[in-house]
């Protein structure tokens, strides 16, 4: 009973190390982005810079705090994306001693995959999706109104877009480490596929602010892609976990 009670509160003590560790550098990385806040704006609004004949668009504030609290959300949010890497490291760590050998293994691969993914899926959106997202939402209209764009909208909008799509763009890993750890087999999301179809598009209208179907299908068109990359490579992996376990039944299967 002792040796229980010792264990929970050795396991509650790593816990919240893990966990100040997550916040400081949450902390850090809130403090590095609040100093150059102004940079992260106009970098920002730099996908719209080819309106209004190349002046790009006037940012307002219409409420006295607006400024401030934008600069706090991006420095927030801007936080947490420099502090990912090491949140990650932390909840693997934290997770480990319960994972066998080769599942740790796993994770710790998984870790700076994942990290990549997410700057590509950022990537994306700011190089591909919001160059046509943007003028679109600002031009709309533009002989019956003069936009004036607030600051916190802008942010709010290019936030969306961007933390989404670095998170879609996750989509392979979590499904090639499912496969790999055996918890989902391959045929599974092969099955899921004539699912996923329906499920792209109800995410990419979740996404974008634009009712157009043309940045629609841009986010629409990756998901899939990503889909289908996923089930390749959950199948490579669940075909590789027999081997090592010796297992004769199927893990992957083409639809």
């Amino acid at each position: 009973m002792n040796d229980r009670e010792l264990s929970l509160r050795e396991h509650l003590q790593e816990l919240r190390r893990r966990l100040l560790i997550s916040v400081i550098a949450l902390l850090v990385g809130t403090v590095v982005v609040f100093a150059f806040w102004e940079d992260v704006v106009l970098l920002l609004k730099r996908p719209a810079q080819e309106l209004n004949d190349g002046q790009g668009v006037t940012l307002i504030a219409t409420q006295v705090t607006e400024s401030l609290t934008t600069s706090f959300k991006i420095s927030m949010v801007g936080g947490a994306v420099l502090a990912f890497p090491v949140i990650l490291y932390q909840a693997i760590r934290f997770a480990a001693p319960g994972l066998t050998e080769r599942e740790r293994r796993y994770l710790l691969v998984f870790m700076p995959a994942a990290v990549v993914a997410f700057a590509a899926g950022l990537a994306f959106g700011y190089f591909v999706l919001t160059p046509q997202a943007l003028p679109f939402l600002l031009s709309f209209g533009d002989g019956v109104v003069q936009p004036m764009v607030r600051i916190s909208s802008l942010v709010d909008v290019m936030i969306r877009l961007l933390v989404w799509m670095g998170l879609v763009f996750e989509t392979p890993l979590i499904m090639v480490l499912l496969a790999r750890l055996g918890i989902v087999p391959a045929r599974a999301f092969s099955r899921f596929r004539r699912y996923w179809l329906i499920i792209a598009f109800i995410l990419a209208a979740v996404i974008t602010p634009t009712v157009d179907p043309v940045n629609q299908i841009l986010v629409a068109v990756p998901l899939l892609i990503l889909y289908e990359l996923g089930v390749v490579l959950a199948r490579i992996a669940g075909n590789r976990r027999s081997r090592v376990t010796g297992s004769t039944s199927p893990v992957s299967d083409v639809d």
